[in-house]
C-alpha cells in the first residue's frame, strides 16, 4: 500500500474537472468528492475549500479528500470562472434536466471537459447554463425524473471515462488493513 500512496501524486489524472460549486448539501459533496477520485479526475471544485473540513463531507468522502485535487469558485463567480476554463482548453457542460439538453448516450465528450453540476432541487442557473458548450440530461423511465445529484454526476463521469479511459491500467485492488 505504502509504494502504491508514493506513486499516486504522481499517475496521471483524467482532463474531467467536476464543478461542483453550486452543490449545497456536504454529504453529496462528499460522495462525489469519493467519485472523482475513483476515477483519477482533474479535480473538484467547491464553492469553499472548508467544506472539506465538515464532517458530513468527510463521511462521504472516507478519505478520498486527502488524494483528490480540490478547487473553489464562488457560486456566483461559475459563469466567469467557465470562461476561463474555456480559455484552457475545457468545454464546460451543463448536467441538467433542459428541454434541449442532449441524452447522455448520444454525447461524444470532448477531451477535456468541465461537467457542470445545479443545485439540488433547483438545477442548473440560467446564467451558468448560457455559459456552457452543452447541457447534458440522462434520460430516465420512472415516474420521478431526477435523480440524486452525485448519482448523475457518476453516471456522466463514467461514461466520459468510458470514452476517454487512459492507457494506464486502473490501481490494483489494496486489501482492506
Amino acid at each position: 500500500m505504502a509504494l502504491v500512496r508514493t506513486r499516486y501524486p504522481t499517475l496521471p489524472r483524467h482532463a474531467l474537472v467536476v464543478c461542483a460549486a453550486l452543490v449545497e448539501n456536504p454529504i453529496n459533496l462528499g460522495m462525489l468528492c469519493r467519485t472523482a477520485e475513483a476515477f483519477r479526475l482533474e479535480s473538484l471544485v467547491l464553492s469553499d475549500l472548508k467544506l472539506a473540513q465538515d464532517r458530513k463531507f468527510r463521511q462521504g468522502a472516507v478519505a478520498t479528500h486527502q488524494w483528490q485535487p480540490l478547487m473553489a469558485c464562488s457560486p456566483e463567480d461559475v459563469p466567469e470562472w467557465l470562461q476561463r476554463q474555456r480559455q484552457r482548453g475545457y468545454s464546460p457542460i451543463a448536467l441538467d434536466l433542459q428541454p434541449q439538453a442532449m441524452p447522455l448516450p448520444n454525447l461524444t465528450f470532448p477531451e477535456r471537459v468541465v461537467l457542470v453540476l445545479g443545485r439540488e432541487l433547483t438545477g442548473v442557473p440560467p446564467a451558468v447554463a448560457a455559459a456552457c458548450d452543452h447541457a447534458l440530461v440522462i434520460p430516465q423511465y420512472g415516474l420521478v425524473q431526477s435523480l440524486n445529484v452525485q448519482t448523475a454526476a457518476a453516471l456522466a463521469i463514467y461514461a466520459y471515462i468510458c470514452q476517454w479511459g487512459m492507457d494506464s491500467a486502473p490501481l490494483a485492488p489494496t486489501p482492506l488493513e
